[in-house]
């Protein structure tokens, strides 16, 4: 997983992706959230994957794409009703190297194409810098439960213009 010249591949999600996909939303909340979140924070995020049946029926029910690496998954983004980013999260071994902006320059180019004017995201703490980046601009803060834990959110909202995405790659 560590090659860091090779671009990462995209595929669609198939239900016999759901163990891989869980490992890699659990390491991703571990491993690249404690700056932002306490470690009752992350275990309480992170659980969310325990019951994989409802983390692969979330994932079906969504337009939900896979960045493969040498075949295997290394990340993965979901689109929620063709208007908002649900889940973008990349396994702490690739960070940094482009594979989540692949996802959402992916993300942002099907809901773009069909028809979306703009999409929005909820974005962790630790996300914030990743989507100002890509040209999103915060809305309002939020306080959500999960698992008994608090956690803050950003609500995040880019324009889409005429059925393109994103800036031109660099």
């Amino acid at each position: 997983m560590s090659q860091s010249q090779s671009k990462p591949a995209l595929r669609p999600f198939l239900p016999a992706d759901t163990p891989m996909l869980a490992a890699i939303f659990v390491a991703a909340v571990q491993e690249l959230t404690g700056d932002d979140y306490s470690e009752a924070q992350q275990e309480a995020w992170a659980a969310v994957a325990d019951d994989e049946v409802a983390f692969g029926k979330k994932l079906a029910g969504e337009l939900t794409l896979i960045a493969t690496m040498q075949n295997s998954p290394v990340g993965f983004a979901s689109l929620k009703d063709n208007s908002q980013i649900d889940m973008l999260y990349v396994h702490p071994s690739v960070a940094g190297q482009g594979v989540g902006a692949i996802l959402c320059e992916a993300l942002e180019r099907l809901a773009a194409g069909r028809g979306t004017k703009s999409l929005s995201v909820d974005a962790s703490d630790n996300a914030l810098d990743f989507f100002r980046k890509r040209g999103y601009v915060a809305q309002q803060r939020n306080s959500v439960t999960i698992n008994g834990e608090w956690l803050a959110n950003t609500t995040m909202q880019k324009a889409l213009a005429n059925g393109q995405a994103g800036g031109a790659p660099q």
